[in-house]
């Protein structure tokens, strides 16, 4: 199992120096992965990114959000093709910096729809992600599709939707992403998804009720990681938390960050690396018990 930390934690921007300060942060506070967002990834620069991962020596994953002028479950071709060509160049970001992992929500637009989703629009979602994971598959690279609560995605808010959603796609390199903070909100436990997922959660995001500090909101970590331990996962888990005092007024507005709970980036990562170690091996000692 690899724990990870989202660049977000550290900066919101991902120039040279934001790179610099989001890998050495993450490899300072004592983790082994950090996830990099593909916010504008015409302007990444991934060779870079991939020297500065392995210099400090980490992994490396790659995530982003749709866009409505990407969207893969439009009934609009030119935005499903958008969509499409823009995913196919994330995975020669992640490529390049010698990732195995694209996830997000890479299946629909990241924003609250005001309307249900259509047939037509996930049968083209899926369409599109089943050549998606082939070119993925050919570059060494997972999908894993990030299930989300009801105000980011009309598509699946739900474990159980987002396998019926991957059962679509049809295939194997194709995977669940379930993220703490979004389990919260829409599941009924966090253990019953987990084993739901079994073998087909590919990744993990943890993140606290409110996105601050780990532990100090209401999400049963303890149960989550049970559920982890009783499925064998042994994928990434990576921290995320957003706070205006880091990344952009846009990002802050779009991700509803309208009070901050944290301002220390150093300080909260570190925190969360000892958290989440210290519960995945508490979990592990019950074997012996």
């Amino acid at each position: 199992m690899l724990i990870g930390a989202h660049g977000l934690v550290f900066t919101g921007v991902f120039d040279e120096a934001g790179l610099r300060r989001a890998i050495e942060g993450t490899a300072a506070a004592g983790f082994d992965l950090i996830e990099l967002p593909l916010m504008d990834p015409d302007n990444f620069d991934s060779a870079l990114a991939g020297r500065l991962v392995a210099d400090n020596g980490l992994q490396v994953t790659a995530s982003l959000g749709l866009t409505d002028a990407t969207d893969l479950t439009s009934e609009d071709s030119a935005a499903v093709k958008a969509g499409e060509r823009m995913l196919e160049g994330c995975l020669d970001h992640v490529a390049a910096m010698g990732g195995g992992v694209l996830c997000g929500v890479i299946y629909s637009a990241m924003r609250k729809y005001m309307a249900p989703t259509t047939p037509a629009g996930v049968a083209n979602s899926q369409a599109a992600l089943a050549r998606l994971a082939d070119r993925a598959r050919e570059r060494g690279i997972r999908l894993c599709l990030e299930v989300v609560n009801r105000y980011e995605s009309n598509v699946f808010n739900t474990a159980r939707g987002g396998l019926r959603f991957v059962d679509g796609v049809g295939s194997d390199n194709v995977s669940l992403h379930l993220d703490t903070y979004h389990m919260n909100i829409e599941e009924s436990d966090m253990w019953q998804p987990v084993l739901d997922a079994g073998d087909r959660l590919g990744y993990v995001h943890i993140g606290e009720s409110h996105r601050g500090y780990l532990g100090t909101g209401t999400v049963d970590f303890d149960g989550f990681f049970r559920a982890l331990d009783r499925v064998g996962f042994d994928g990434p888990v990576v921290f995320e938390s957003f706070s205006s005092a880091v990344v952009s007024e846009q990002l802050s507005n779009t991700l509803g960050v309208w009070r901050n709970l944290w301002e220390d980036s150093d300080d909260l990562a570190a925190h969360a690396n000892r958290f989440i170690r210290d519960g995945v091996h508490a979990v592990r000692t019950i074997a012996m018990h």
